[in-house]
């Protein structure tokens, strides 16, 4: 089966450069969308899913910067990497101060941001693969499966939606300790914002609902935080 490749959004107001790098990036197989400004960045970010952001910064209807902390809202974890004729300290600061993975000054080797490119991907690949490792877990009487989105007790079985799934398995990796609200809002919501919040504790009623026949797990609302798996003996 052909690996799915990597998808690329690339925002460049510089016509020529932009098109150069797409088409470079595409050879060494990677799909890339190129997006002449940070108005038509950001609306391809929220209408699809990128495995890293490549942004210039000096750009007409919203600079990279404005652009970054508004993909940072959407998603706080996507790589980003900064492309910019400016090279002043406090420029550079800036970006690594958004979440930057990288700050790369034009003009730059092709070669040498491809493999900060691979070097980030691979990094980013292997943490999921490691977060993800455990798909099975036990819950006091429960049996819970990620992978299979099942939750059993006995004879009785719930096949959860996909958010109770993802919901359920970080409330696992953190058993028994506190899951912050806005880590799991912004993971599996795409952003912290008040709706999003009511409709993550209508999530956590359902959960708190399946698992009521076991009195003694319970998931405690530690307030203005987040929420706590309690799982005693564990």
């Amino acid at each position: 089966m052909e690996k799915e490749k990597n998808k690329i959004l690339l925002v460049e107001d510089d016509t020529n450069f932009g098109q150069v790098l797409k088409n470079y990036l595409e050879l060494n197989d990677f799909v890339v969308e190129l997006a002449r400004d940070g108005i038509l960045g950001l609306a391809a970010f929220r209408r699809e899913r990128f495995d890293i952001c490549l942004l210039d910064v000096m750009m007409p209807n919203m600079d990279g910067f404005t652009l970054a902390e508004e993909i940072r809202n959407v998603d706080p974890d996507v790589p980003l990497f900064f492309l910019s004729a400016k090279s002043m300290k406090d420029d550079i600061l800036t970006g690594y101060k958004l979440g930057a993975d990288d700050y790369i000054t034009k003009p730059f080797d092709s070669e040498v941001l491809l493999s900060k490119i691979k070097a980030v991907l691979k990094r980013n690949q292997e943490l999921h693969e490691k977060q993800h490792s455990q798909v099975e877990f036990h819950i006091g009487m429960y049996h819970f499966n990620s992978k299979l989105r099942t939750l059993k007790h006995g004879n009785e079985s719930h096949t959860l939606s996909p958010k109770e799934n993802e919901l359920l398995l970080m409330l696992c990796e953190y058993k028994n300790d506190l899951l912050p609200r806005e880590t799991a809002l912004k993971r599996i919501w795409g952003s912290d914002t008040y709706f999003n919040g009511r409709s993550m504790d209508v999530y956590i009623a359902k959960l708190r609902k399946y698992l009521k026949e076991d009195s003694s797990v319970e998931i405690v609302n530690i307030h203005g935080n987040g929420f706590r798996l309690v799982v005693p003996g564990e």
